[in-house]
C-alpha cells in the first residue's frame, strides 16, 4: 500500500499543484494580484541557498511550489489507500495543505500567521488551497478505487453502516489492500 501511495500521491499531488497554479493565474488576471514569491523565500531559507531581495527567481519558486504540491499529494494518497475518500475527505486535507504552508512560512520567518493578514489575502489562499485539496482528492481518489478498490475503512463500514459497540475490526487477513 505504501509504495502504491507514494507514487499515485506524487501524481495526484502534482497534478493538484497544477489545477491550482491555473486557477491563481486566472484569479490574478481578473484581481491584479502579483504572483507571489514565498515558495522561493522559504526554500531558500530551508535550504541554505542565497536570498535575493525583491522578486524570486521562478525556478526556485516553482521548485517549492510543486514540490510541496507533489509531496503533500502522498498524504492525501495515503487517505485515499485506507479508504478516506470524497469531499469530507478533501476538506480535510485543505486544513493539512494550510497548516503545512503556515509551518513553513512562519518557522522560517517568511510568513506571518494567518489572523495577521488581510482578510482578503485570507479568502483567496484558502480558496487555492482548497482547489488544490479537492483536486488532488479527486485524483488521489480514482487512482486508489481503480487499483486498490475499497480501503479497509470502506470494507469496514461495508459491514454496518454507522458506529457499532458489536462490531469488531475486520480480519487481519482483510485490513489491507490488494
Amino acid at each position: 500500500m505504501i509504495k502504491r501511495a507514494l507514487w499515485q500521491g506524487l501524481i495526484a499531488g502534482t497534478a493538484g499543484g497544477v489545477v491550482m497554479t491555473l486557477g491563481e493565474k486566472l484569479e490574478q488576471a481578473i484581481t491584479k494580484r502579483p504572483g507571489s514569491h514565498v515558495p522561493a523565500r522559504v526554500l531558500q531559507r530551508l535550504t541554505g541557498l542565497p536570498e535575493h531581495p525583491g522578486k524570486q527567481p521562478l525556478p526556485v519558486n516553482w521548485t517549492m511550489h510543486f514540490g510541496q504540491a507533489a509531496l503533500l499529494g502522498v498524504l492525501r494518497s495515503l487517505m485515499a489507500q485506507a479508504g478516506l475518500r470524497g469531499p469530507v475527505a478533501s476538506a480535510k486535507f485543505t486544513v493539512v495543505r494550510l497548516t503545512n504552508d503556515q509551518i513553513l512560512e512562519n518557522a522560517t520567518g517568511v510568513g506571518a500567521p494567518p489572523p495577521s493578514w488581510p482578510r482578503k489575502e485570507l479568502v483567496i489562499d484558502v480558496l487555492h488551497k482548497a482547489v488544490y485539496a479537492f483536486a488532488t482528492g479527486a485524483v488521489a481518489d480514482a487512482l486508489a478505487a481503480r487499483s486498490a478498490g475499497p480501503g479497509p475503512g470502506q470494507r469496514h463500514a461495508a459491514l454496518r453502516p454507522g458506529r457499532h459497540a458489536d462490531i469488531g475490526p475486520l480480519p487481519r487477513k482483510d485490513a489491507h489492500g490488494r
